[in-house]
């Protein structure tokens, strides 16, 4: 049967390299990709609806509120025991795995990628996991976009595309938002926006949105409609508000690393589950607007009415004065940051991309509560308005996509009657916190090993090389009590190479020799048996370390060094040498792949 497969799969692609262009060939798979991400997109929204509606209003209901704190628990539990068990495979947090595999991986994801996280992020969510699922779903459009360009064995150039086309087709699947969906691939995926991707990725977003459509019907995932109009009196609040989203960025990024740095320091993953879902647990029990992805909560924000959620404590408090209200509010925006940190570091799978835009919203809706009760102005700020602002500020500030906010906002609310405050509290956002944050939550990782794609081609050909194919071990080793004698007839007469490492009896460099040093000495017979390696050996100008030094840093110390071989360690131990000549090769190779178009 698979030979019977592969067979038909090699007709159709002789038939297709006759009858159809490598250009329409994508067309075509970009809309099928786009589809297939859309269909991945409603699987996870639907199974984490059904769990989160069974736990709402299934034979549990009237005890509901005790169970807020073994709800985590629970999901967070089966979550591990599918990883464990059925996965048996790190999955990794979606999207940085997916800018990991175009970085690395050559735009390669593993296949088990199409269908973990279907499977464990609705069960993190679903049973109150305060994360989002816009993270995993993009993920799994990927790997559904890139191995469905390995059945076609199409090129890293084009594989890549596709799984930008699979994120972007996830993005307007969720939000019903195609535009911002594109834009979301070009900044986040570093995609080059010219007429050869612009299309694929117009497909991909259409088709992906018509799929939405066809399975969901009109129903929208924020709920906005502009009622109050842009007033220029209202551009420094809007200022005020750009500058409260960028201190909550930097807040929420430095919580998540903090958490995700503290969780990492515990090897027993059952330890940190225990951990983090009892801690979960004790928040979402106490504030239930945590618990899952918190749209309810967002919507009710953009309503304007944020009664029901101030109400929805297990102590019933009543936000009697503004104060109350505004306190209430600024706990919601503290613990929900807490809460999806503790539900990463605790093995859950999701997104941050909900929790940014819970934050966000409250933001936006504090902030235009204190300015209507301090009546700075004689007209009332839109407290609408400014939660649908402050969700644009808070992904600007932590996702560092300042651009997919713009456009993300304006298509959800039907039009651009808040494109002037959407650009001023973005812009503000997104430069304060990049001056604090280099690296949003995403990259950050990646960036720090150098292996971060971005618009910068260059940089991005050196990330690409694959440090295993410029290294060379054919290098004759030495030790360093070996004698002038030994060196001549055990090494030299034997190497085809004018350098020679020496190493001690654990595999550790200590220097090496070069041939032009050896050279004037080489043929004089009394200093064979009184001279040795250790005389002859000088260090190195510079070592390269496997393990942390990226292609970049490594180019750097051939320019600084001006050397034309240097030695390669790995844990410490002498692995091989790398020269500037193979680097120079491997480089232009990558470079020409990296500028090759589509025909």
């Amino acid at each position: 049967m698979p030979q019977r497969k592969r067979s038909l799969l090699n007709q159709f692609l002789i038939w297709k390299y006759k009858h159809i262009s490598q250009e329409n060939f994508l067309y075509i798979l970009s809309t099928i990709v786009g589809l297939l991400a859309g269909i991945g997109a409603v699987t996870l929204k639907n199974l984490t609806h059904f769990i989160f509606e069974f736990l709402k209003t299934g034979f549990i209901k009237d005890i509901h509120i005790g169970f807020y704190f073994i709800f985590p628990i629970v999901g967070l539990s089966l979550t591990l025991l599918v990883v464990k068990y059925i996965i048996r495979k790190k999955i990794g947090h979606g999207i940085p795995a997916t800018l990991y595999a175009i970085s690395k991986r050559e735009s390669i994801m593993h296949r088990y990628q199409m269908w973990a996280s279907v499977i464990t992020a609705p069960l993190t969510v679903g049973f109150g996991g305060s994360v989002g699922l816009e993270g995993p779903t993009v993920a799994t459009g990927s790997a559904l976009g890139s191995n469905f360009a390995r059945v076609f064995h199409l090129d890293q150039r084009s594989r890549t595309l596709l799984v930008g086309c699979a994120a972007a087709g996830a993005m307007a699947s969720i939000f019903k938002a195609p535009i911002a969906a594109i834009v979301f691939a070009v900044e986040i995926f570093s995609l080059e926006l010219t007429m050869v991707s612009m299309i694929p990725l117009l497909l991909a977003s259409i088709s992906a949105v018509l799929t939405s459509y066809f399975f969901l019907g009109d129903e929208v995932l924020l709920h906005f409609e502009i009622k109050d109009s842009f007033h220029l009196n209202d551009v420094i609040f809007y200022i005020i508000l750009g500058l409260g989203c960028s201190l909550i960025s930097i807040y929420f990024t430095k919580v998540y690393f903090w958490s995700h740095d503290f969780f990492k320091k515990i090897d027993n993953p059952w330890y940190k589950l225990l951990l983090g879902g009892s801690l979960i647990g004790v928040i979402v029990y106490f504030i239930p607007p945590l618990f899952g992805e918190g749209f309810e909560t967002i919507n009710a924000v953009l309503r304007g009415d944020a009664s029901h959620i101030l109400k929805n404590n297990i102590f019933n408090t009543q936000a009697d004065t503004i104060w109350m209200i505004i306190g209430l509010l600024v706990g919601l925006i503290i613990f929900k940051v807490i809460a999806m940190a503790l539900t990463f570091g605790a093995g859950g799978i999701g997104g941050v991309f909900a929790p940014t835009l819970f934050i966000g919203s409250v933001t936006g809706y504090v902030v235009a509560t204190v300015v209507n009760h301090a009546k700075i102005v004689a007209h009332s700020v839109s407290q609408s308005n400014f939660a649908m602002v402050g969700m644009a500020g808070l992904m600007a500030g932590v996702l560092h996509a300042p651009l997919t906010a713009i456009f993300l906002i304006a298509e959800i609310t039907g039009g651009y009657d808040l494109f002037i405050p959407l650009m001023i509290v973005s812009s503000i956002s997104f430069l304060i916190t990049k001056k604090f944050i280099p690296h949003n939550i995403y990259t950050s990782e990646l960036a720090k090993k150098g292996q971060l794609m971005t618009h910068d081609k260059d940089k991005n050909v050196l990330m690409m090389m694959d440090i295993d194919k410029v290294v060379e071990k054919d290098f004759i080793i030495t030790k360093p009590n070996m004698t002038l004698g030994q060196l001549v007839h055990k090494a030299i007469v034997k190497s085809k190479r004018n350098n020679f490492p020496v190493v001690n009896h654990e595999k550790e460099l200590i220097g090496v020799l070069h041939m032009d040093d050896i050279r004037p000495i080489m043929f004089n017979t009394e200093l064979y048996e009184c001279t040795v390696v250790s005389d002859l050996m000088i260090t190195p100008a510079e070592v390269i370390d496997y393990d942390n030094d990226s292609m970049e840093e490594i180019m750097e110390k051939f320019k600084i060094t001006s050397a034309w071989n240097l030695p390669v360690i790995k844990d410490d131990k002498y692995l091989g040498f790398i020269s500037k000549s193979r680097l120079l090769n491997s480089y232009r190779r990558k470079l020409i792949m990296a500028s090759d178009s589509f025909s």
